[in-house]
């Protein structure tokens, strides 16, 4: 049995994160969150001990250590994506290896740092990256890989998840906490293109605003238009007539990509895999957070034929 420890236990993925620590047989030592709306722990490791505050949690995991001979194994990370760097370096200070939520860091250059401190610590550094153990998408790699043709895929790729104005007053509505639109709902969906279709080639930002973005990238195997949302009012009208707040669309030469459904396990798929010697590491992560960077950063160009608006 592996011990875990959470940082941000009451944060929307964490039941993910306990429910996979359940199911790949894990023993969940103690939580941290400073919002203490944490009754989610009763349905998954009632007996773990719960803090508030982060110097009683460091100095609980670190009793356990040298009085109890109990060593954390592991520590899983779901709080907000600036505090990320800094809650994966405290699991490599604490002997643990870091099983990280989306995106790793805000920034590449903060990779660096990170995969020199791994290489001096007894731990290693995962990226959740579930979109590359999807079925759906696992059938399209392997499709793009044994196709042996010279052509490019066409690809449309749109994302609109309705989010209401507490969006814009929590830390995901501050661009220096969250990395903005791009990097807190799409970088999932960079990383698994880049996955599929290779390396990028070429990158524009068609439309940028606090709430929706647009480009054109293009990889070595594949031409991509990606539309991404965070308002409502972009959604299709079949989508408001059905009541629904989010639209996620992928198309390969015309032809839709269903993954709508099966994301449920995928972080236990995950954390087996880790636990296993496999996992994805600082490595794996870094092409999609170096392009949402560039992505952030680049200045709009006009509209061209490339790409489309809804």
């Amino acid at each position: 049995m592996k011990n875990f420890a959470i940082i941000g236990v009451a944060g929307y993925v964490a039941p993910r994160h306990l429910k996979a620590i359940k199911e790949v047989g894990g023993d969940l030592l103690a939580a941290l969150d400073k919002f203490d709306s944490v009754g989610i722990l009763d349905s998954y490791f009632p007996e773990a001990d719960f803090f508030v505050e982060f110097e009683r949690f460091d100095r609980h995991l670190e009793k356990l250590k040298r009085q109890a001979n109990v060593n954390l194994d592991f520590l899983s990370i779901c709080t907000p994506n600036y505090l990320h760097d800094s809650h994966i370096r405290m699991g490599l200070r604490s002997g643990a290896s870091a099983i990280c939520e989306k995106p790793l860091v805000l920034n590449p250059w903060n990779l660096d740092a990170l995969e020199s401190i791994e290489l001096e610590s007894e731990g290693n550094v995962y990226s959740i990256l579930q979109l590359r153990y999807h079925p759906a998408i696992l059938g399209l790699k392997k499709q793009v890989v044994n196709s042996g043709i010279n052509t490019k895929y066409e690809v449309d790729l749109t994302y609109i998840v309705s989010r209401g104005s507490w969006y814009d007053v929590s830390w995901k509505g501050d661009v220096s906490k969250s990395g903005g639109v791009a990097l807190n709902i799409g970088v999932h969906f960079f990383d698994m293109l880049g996955w599929v279709f290779g390396k990028v080639q070429e990158n524009f930002v068609h439309y940028k605003d606090e709430k929706t973005m647009s480009g054109y990238l293009e990889f070595e195997k594949a031409r991509v238009r990606w539309y991404l949302s965070i308002d409502g009012g972009k959604l299709p009208d079949f989508c408001v007539a059905e009541g629904k707040k989010t639209y996620r669309s992928i198309t390969v030469n015309n032809k839709e990509i269903e993954f709508s459904e099966g994301f449920t396990d995928l972080h236990t798929v995950s954390y087996e895999d880790v636990l296993s010697g496999g996992g994805y590491g600082i490595q794996a992560a870094r092409e999609s957070i170096e392009l949402v960077y560039d992505i952030r950063c680049k200045k709009t160009v006009k509209l061209g034929e490339k790409h489309f608006l809804l």
